[in-house]
């Protein structure tokens, strides 16, 4: 047995043990590239990417071609570690089924994931019955919100493939705050005038950024333009 094959067995013992919340962030980014570079020592190169990004977060968030960039980091080292955080949001997504969302708290939490990673603006619809259990959630469209390719009908037309009784719009400012922008209030109102018609519930518009939101319901603004 190698020195290297005898250290990758006690860092997956250390794992299968203790899990990897006490690892330092070197050693997490080592782990992982064992499996994109199985014959050779990971630890030089995790201290670079890591020295590099600055955080195991900006590993993960660096963009591919920038990895590729690193010396030692190939195709398929950068491809997995853009794997990780998408494989993550699936994961989070994915355990949250059958979710009622009766609070903006709840909402919040609930959208949460489906913005890690993203770079761009994204807009998804949360389709809601009438005792605000989730139908659906899908993405309706990518770029920025203020545009006029956001398209209301795609919006209402969903909604009513799913039957749903209210919905909730969610989007995201990426690398910005979570403060609604002028432009986010226009496109809010129009969005509500056009559900109005149609009979649906507009119950919230959630902007997100990082790991925070704010809920322009829970700010009055839904009900002021309601009124």
């Amino acid at each position: 047995m190698s020195v290297h094959s005898g250290h990758r067995k006690r860092i997956r013992e250390r794992f299968l043990k203790d899990g990897l919340d006490n690892f330092p962030a070197h050693n997490a980014v080592e782990f992982l590239l064992f499996y994109a570079l199985p014959q050779k020592d990971t630890n030089e190169l995790a201290h670079r990417l890591i020295e590099r990004f600055g955080s195991l977060a900006g590993v993960f968030d660096a963009p591919y071609e920038e990895l590729l960039k690193v010396d030692g980091v190939g195709e398929t080292t950068a491809t997995l570690i853009k794997l990780i955080p998408q494989l993550s949001r699936r994961y989070m997504i994915d355990s949250m089924v059958n979710e009622y969302l009766n609070t903006t708290k709840k909402a919040g939490k609930f959208l949460l994931p489906y913005y890690i990673a993203r770079k761009n603006e994204t807009v998804f619809l949360v389709c809601l019955d009438s005792k605000c259990k989730v139908i659906s959630c899908q993405m309706i469209f990518e770029g920025s919100v203020n545009s006029t390719q956001v398209n209301i009908r795609k919006i209402i037309e969903t909604a009513l493939k799913y039957n749903a009784s209210g919905v909730i719009i969610a989007h995201n400012h990426p690398g910005g705050v979570a403060l609604p922008s002028p432009e986010d209030l226009a496109i809010t109102k129009r969005i509500l005038e056009a559900l109005r018609v149609v009979g649906l519930a507009f119950i919230d518009h959630i902007i997100v950024a990082d790991n925070d939101f704010v809920s322009l319901a829970d700010s009055g603004f839904i009900e002021r333009i309601s009124s």
